[in-house]
């Protein structure tokens, strides 16, 4: 039986938007023909020993709207994500009851609005933790978003990599949290 959605207003502490994008320049594929390939292998681009991803239902090939993963996340806690929309150039997760976060991601690879040949990829997260543990060991201690961040930075690398292309620079991270009275913008890379 599936779980229930998580979303992002269910759960506590800080809301995050975060960003972690890198442009290619010559990729070896339009980007539509690359994004179809990320679909299509989404595990091959995480790392293992940070966020295995499992098929747990839905066909082993490519997305489709309501396959859903197990992911095995590096500490004390799993969770599980359900594919909610697929587009041209992009696809969205959004996490499942008991998933350290409630929210959603989107992964969006397209052609760079300025830069001729060169694609964009771009993972956009928005949440919150699932419960004030959570969120403790998440924002105070820092534990949780280290991790987060190696494995998205890698998926973002891998995508880079696997094009063929040429990075155009690091991949970069944007995080705006948003608490109830201030928000902060932090910027690495």
């Amino acid at each position: 039986m599936s779980k229930s959605e998580q979303p992002a207003h269910t759960g506590s502490g800080a809301f995050f938007e975060r960003r972690y994008w890198i442009d290619v320049q010559h990729p070896r594929q339009p980007a539509a023909e690359l994004l179809e390939y990320v679909k299509c292998h989404v595990p091959d681009f995480s790392p293992d020993f940070l966020a295995d991803f499992e098929k747990s239902q839905g066909q082993d090939h490519c997305l489709r709207v309501d396959d859903e993963f197990r992911i095995k996340i590096l500490g004390p806690w799993n969770g599980d994500v359900r594919v909610t929309e697929i587009g041209d150039d992009y696809f969205e997760f959004v996490t499942l009851e008991n998933h350290p976060e409630a929210g959603r991601i989107r992964f969006t690879l397209c052609p760079h609005p300025s830069l001729p040949d060169t694609v964009h990829f771009e993972i956009h997260s928005w949440a919150r933790s699932r419960d004030g543990l959570v969120a403790f060991t998440y924002d105070t201690l820092g534990m949780g978003r280290k991790v987060q961040q190696q494995t998205w930075e890698t998926f973002c690398q891998r995508v880079a990599d696997y094009s063929g292309g040429l990075p155009l620079g690091p991949v970069h991270v944007e995080t705006v949290k948003q608490a109830d009275t201030e928000t902060e913008v932090t910027q690495d890379a």
